[in-house]
C-alpha cells in the first residue's frame, strides 16, 4: 500500500461527532474544488455506518449542488429513512460553510439466495498488465497538451489508484474526435486490509469504487468532440448527478474493467454511462452520470 492509498483511506475514515452526524476532511483535485467522487464516497461511508454490516449498498442516487471547498471539512448528516425486513434506506446531506453542497440517497440490501440471475457479457478488453501506467502515459503528452503543473496534479490526484486506459485518454487526442466510448482498468495501489481498516468490507470496496467512478465517466463525451477536458482547459465541466447500482460483490484491490460510453450531449450537459466488470467477467456495477460540459467563451 503506497502513501497515497493510505491518505485516501484516511480521507474516507470519517469522524463520528453524533449518532447520525459525521465529519470528513477534504482536499483539492485537478481543479480547485473538492473532487465529486470524494464527496460521494464519504457520504456513502456515512450512510453505511448506520446500517448493519450484512446489508451492503445496492444503489445510490446523488446530486452535486455546489462546488466543495477543499480547505474546509464537510459535515454529513444521515437521515434514517427506513429499516425494512430486506431493504434499508438512508439519505445523506453534505454541508460546508452552512450550505448544502451534496445530497445522496442510498439503499442497502442483504444478499438473497435462489434469485433469478442473468447479465450482459463482459466486452473484449486488453490485459491490464499490458497497458501503460499513468506515470508512463502522462509524460508522453505533458509537453504538447498539458503543463508540467497540471500533469503533476493529475498524477497526484490518481496516485492511490492504478488506472490504465485501454486506448488514449482525452488529453492525448485533442482535435481528433472519435467514437464516444472509453475503457479503463483500475484497482487500488496495494492490497486492502481484510478487516476494512476502520470501514468494514465490503462497504470499503464499494466506497472506493464510488470514488473512482467519477474520475473518467465523462471522458467519452470529450472523445466524441476531440476535446481534451478540464485538464487541458478546452472545456469546463462538473458533475451534476450520479447514480450507481451494485449488482455483485467486488474487490477494489483487484482489477476492475470500467466500460464507458456517452449516448448524448446537448445544451451544456452530457450523459455518461458505464459498466464495471470484475476480471473474471462478472457485471458488478452500473453507473450513469450527467455533467456540465461547456466550451469556454473566448
Amino acid at each position: 500500500m503506497n502513501d497515497a492509498l493510505r491518505s485516501l483511506l484516511d480521507l474516507l475514515d470519517l469522524e463520528r461527532i453524533e449518532q447520525n452526524i459525521f465529519r470528513g476532511q477534504s482536499r483539492a483535485s485537478v481543479v480547485p474544488r473538492v473532487f465529486g467522487g470524494q464527496v460521494a464516497a464519504q457520504a456513502l461511508v456515512a450512510a453505511g455506518h448506520t446500517v448493519p454490516a450484512d446489508r451492503p449498498p445496492h444503489s445510490l442516487h446523488a446530486y452535486f449542488l455546489r462546488p466543495g471547498d477543499p480547505g474546509a471539512p464537510i459535515v454529513y448528516t444521515v437521515d434514517r429513512i427506513r429499516d425494512g425486513r430486506s431493504f434499508t434506506t438512508r439519505r445523506v446531506v453534505a454541508v460546508q460553510h452552512g450550505q448544502q453542497i451534496f445530497h445522496l440517497t442510498a439503499s442497502f440490501h442483504a444478499d438473497e439466495e435462489g434469485a433469478l440471475e442473468h447479465q450482459e457479457p463482459m466486452p473484449a478488453a486488453p490485459d491490464p498488465l499490458e497497458l501503460p501506467t499513468p506515470a508512463e502515459v502522462l509524460p508522453r503528452h505533458a509537453e504538447r497538451y498539458l503543463s508540467p503543473e497540471v500533469a503533476a496534479r493529475l498524477l497526484e490526484a490518481r496516485a492511490a489508484i492504478d488506472l490504465r486506459y485501454a486506448d488514449e485518454p482525452p488529453y492525448a487526442t485533442v482535435g481528433r474526435p472519435r467514437e464516444p466510448r472509453s475503457q479503463v482498468w483500475f484497482r487500488t495501489q496495494g492490497k486492502l486490509d481484510e478487516a476494512g481498516d476502520g470501514i468494514p468490507r465490503p462497504l470499503l470496496d464499494v466506497c472506493l469504487v464510488t470514488y473512482v467512478s467519477d474520475m473518467t465517466l465523462l471522458d467519452s463525451i470529450l472523445l466524441a468532440h476531440g476535446r481534451g477536458g478540464w485538464a487541458v482547459g478546452d472545456v469546463v465541466g462538473a458533475s451534476l448527478d450520479h447514480a450507481m447500482w451494485f449488482h455483485r460483490p467486488l474487490r477494489a484491490d483487484e482489477w476492475l474493467l470500467y466500460d464507458q460510453e456517452s449516448p448524448t450531449s446537448r445544451s451544456g450537459r452530457g450523459l455518461g454511462q458505464g459498466r464495471i466488470f470484475t476480471a473474471d467477467g462478472q457485471l458488478a456495477v452500473t453507473v450513469i452520470q450527467e455533467g456540465v460540459v461547456r466550451v469556454p467563451r473566448v
